[in-house]
C-alpha cells in the first residue's frame, strides 16, 4: 500500500492551482468557524492547516480538502463552552481539556479506520443524514444572527433563538450594515457573477470589502472586530486529560469522531462522483484521525472533509493529495505574514459568511422532493432535524438510526411474512407445485398442511410464523418446507422448534423439507432436528408429502 494514496506528479499544475484556490476559499471560512467555536480565529486556521495537511497525506480520497466544517464547529463550540464553563477561574485549563477531547476524537477515528467501520457509516439512511445536516445548518444560522447585528451569541441554539427579538430591537447600525453587505455579496456573486466567483470566491470578496469598509466608511466604528491574532509558527500546546473527567471527555469525543467520520465520507462520495474515482473509506478515517489528533496538540479546531473546498479544488484542477497539502501550507504562509491585517476583520462579516454556509448545509433538495418522499422518510428527517437543533446532535442521529432500523425491520418482516404459504388446497396458492404434489394434497382433503417458507427468516417474523400455524387445527400431518429459506436466526429457529413440538404433542406427524447447509447447521445446533428422526427429514418436498400421506393412511398413487 503506498504511503500517500493517489500521489503522482502528472497533474502538478492542476494540483497547484487547486490547492491555491481551495486555500482562498478556506481562509475566511476557517477564521469564521474559529470565532464561532469560541476558541478564537487562530484555532480555525490551525485546524485547517493540520487537519488539511495530514488528512491529505494519509487519507483515502486523493482530491479531498479537509478542515473545520460547519457540523464539526457546532459540536466543538458545545465542547469548548462545556469545559471552559467548568473552570471559570482558569479558562485556559478548560480550553486544554476541550482540545484533549479533540485529540481523543482523532484517536477514535484512527480506531474506526483500523476496525474497518467505514462501510457501516455509509449505511446511515439519507433521511437521517438530511435531517442532521439541515439541523446543523439551522444551528449555524441561529448562532450567527447575534454577531451579524453586533452582539455576542449564546452558545446554545435555543437560547440564541430566544434572544433574537432582543438582538433585532437593539441593532448595532455599523455591524448590521457590514453584515448586510456581506450577505448581499455571498448570495449574489455566485448567482449573478459566476465567472468572478470562480476567479475570487464570494466569501473572500466579502471579507475584503467588509474589512475595507471598516477602515474607509466607518472609521472609529463600534462594530466588533476579531482583535489580535497570534502570528508565527504554531507551537505545541499540550492538551489536558483529567482522570475524573475522562469518562465525560470520552463521551464528548465519540460523537465528535463519529460526526467527523460521517462528514468526511459524505464528502468522499461527492469527490468520487466528480472525479469518477473511488475512495478508501477506512484509510480516509485514519487520515482524518491523524489530522485531528495533531490539530488537538496545536490548539486547532477539529475538522473533516470539507465539501465546498473539495469541489472548488477539483473544479480548479486538483486531483492528488498535493492540492490538499498545498492548501494547508498556503494557509500557514497567510498567518505568518497577514495576522495583523486579519485582526481588523469585523465579526459581522464572518457571521454573514457563516450564515451562507448554514443555508448551503441545509438539504434543500430533500425539501423540494417532500411530495415524492414516503411519509416515514419525512417523519425521520423532521424528528432528526428538531432533535439536532433543540436537544443533542448524537441523540438526534441515534434516534434517527433506531427509527430507520425499526421501519426497515418492519418492511423486511412484511416481506418475510408474504413469503409464508399455508397450503391445504393446491388450487388456492401461488406456490408452484408439481402435479404429483397437487394430487397428494388434494387426496388428503385438508389432513396434510404444507407450510412453505422462503427467504431469510428473522426474529421479527418468528411470532407471526407460529401464530399463522396456530390458525389451523384440522390437519393430521404437517410438512414444513424450508427448501427456499436462505437463513434462520436463533429466534426463528426457536419458533420452528415450538411449532414442531406443539404439532407432535397433539399427535400430529411432522416432516421437514430441504434447508440449505447454514439453515440445517442452525437447526442442528438449536436441537430442532433432534425432534425428528431420519424418516421425517427429506431433501425433496414430494418425498416428504408422500411420507406424510403414508403416515395418515392415504394409499400411494
Amino acid at each position: 500500500m503506498p504511503l500517500v494514496n493517489g500521489f503522482h506528479l502528472r497533474n502538478l499544475q492542476g494540483d497547484i492551482y487547486g490547492g491555491l484556490t481551495a486555500a482562498v476559499v478556506a481562509l475566511p471560512l476557517a477564521l469564521a468557524m474559529g470565532v464561532s467555536s469560541g476558541a478564537g480565529p487562530i484555532a480555525g486556521i490551525y485546524g485547517a492547516i493540520f487537519v488539511g495537511f495530514f488528512a491529505a497525506l494519509f487519507g483515502g480520497t486523493p482530491a479531498q480538502v479537509s478542515g473545520p466544517t460547519g457540523p464539526m464547529t457546532v459540536v466543538m463550540a458545545m465542547i469548548f463552552t462545556q469545559y471552559t464553563g467548568m473552570f471559570p477561574d482558569n479558562p485556559a485549563h478548560g480550553a486544554a481539556l476541550a482540545f484533549g477531547v479533540v485529540v481523543l476524537g482523532g484517536v477514535f477515528q484512527i480506531i474506526f479506520g483500523l476496525l474497518r467501520v467505514g462501510k457501516f457509516i455509509e449505511l446511515v439512511p439519507h433521511p437521517v443524514i438530511s435531517g442532521f445536516m439541515s439541523g446543523i445548518g439551522v444551528i449555524i444560522i441561529l448562532l450567527q444572527i447575534g454577531p451579524l447585528v453586533g452582539f455576542d451569541s449564546p452558545a446554545r441554539p435555543l437560547l440564541a433563538m430566544q434572544a433574537i427579538p432582543d438582538f433585532l430591537s437593539n441593532i448595532q447600525p455599523d455591524a448590521a450594515t457590514l453584515g448586510l453587505l456581506t450577505l448581499i455579496v455571498v448570495y449574489t456573486v455566485p448567482a449573478f457573477l459566476p465567472q468572478l466567483n470562480k476567479l475570487i470566491p464570494a466569501p473572500l470578496i466579502a471579507l475584503i470589502l467588509g474589512t475595507t469598509a471598516v477602515w474607509f466608511l466607518f472609521p472609529g466604528s463600534s462594530a466588533p472586530l476579531l482583535g489580535e491574532i497570534p502570528t508565527g509558527i504554531p507551537t505545541l500546546q499540550i492538551p489536558a486529560f483529567d482522570l475524573l473527567l475522562l469518562p465525560g471527555m470520552i463521551k464528548s469525543a465519540l460523537p465528535l469522531a463519529a460526526l467527523g467520520a460521517i462528514d468526511s465520507l459524505l464528502t468522499s462520495l461527492v469527490a468520487d462522483n466528480i472525479t469518477r474515482g473511488y475512495h478508501k473509506s477506512d484509510r480516509e478515517l485514519i487520515g482524518q484521525g491523524i489530522g485531528n489528533t495533531v490539530a488537538g496538540f496545536f490548539g486547532g479546531l477539529p475538522g473533516a472533509g470539507a465539501t465546498m473546498r473539495t469541489v472548488v479544488n477539483i473544479k480548479a484542477g486538483g486531483r492528488t493529495p498535493i492540492s490538499g497539502a498545498l492548501h494547508s501550507l498556503i494557509l500557514l504562509g497567510c498567518i505568518l505574514g497577514a495576522g495583523g491585517l486579519a485582526s481588523h476583520i469585523p465579526k459581522a462579516v464572518l457571521a454573514g459568511i457563516l450564515i451562507k454556509v448554514g443555508t448551503d448545509i441545509i438539504d434543500w433538495d430533500y425539501f423540494k422532493r417532500l411530495r415524492q418522499v414516503p411519509l416515514s422518510g419525512i417523519v425521520k428527517m423532521l424528528v432528526v432535524l428538531l432533535l439536532t437543533v433543540f436537544v443533542d446532535l448524537m441523540i438526534a442521529v441515534a434516534t434517527g438510526m433506531v427509527m430507520a432500523s425499526m421501519l426497515f425491520m418492519k418492511e423486511m418482516v412484511d416481506l418475510q411474512l408474504k413469503s409464508i404459504s399455508t397450503i391445504t388446497d393446491p388450487d388456492q396458492t401461488e406456490t408452484p407445485l408439481s402435479d404429483e404434489e397437487k394430487l397428494i394434497i388434494k387426496a388428503a382433503r385438508g389432513d396434510i398442511l404444507l407450510y412453505h417458507l422462503a427467504g431469510p427468516m428473522s426474529f421479527g417474523a418468528a411470532k407471526e410464523m407460529s401464530r399463522r400455524l396456530a390458525q389451523f387445527d384440522k390437519y393430521r400431518a404437517l410438512v414444513l418446507d424450508l427448501s427456499d429459506v436462505a437463513k434462520v436466526d436463533f429466534t426463528s429457529s426457536r419458533a420452528l422448534d415450538d411449532m414442531i413440538f406443539n404439532a407432535q404433542s397433539t399427535g400430529r406427524q411432522v416432516f421437514l423439507v430441504g434447508g440449505r447447509p447454514q439453515v440445517y447447521e442452525m437447526l442442528q445446533k438449536q436441537g430442532v432436528l433432534g425432534r425428528l428422526n431420519e424418516w421425517h427429514q427429506h431433501n425433496r418436498r414430494l418425498s416428504a408429502l408422500q411420507h406424510a400421506a403414508a403416515s395418515i393412511g392415504i394409499p400411494a398413487g
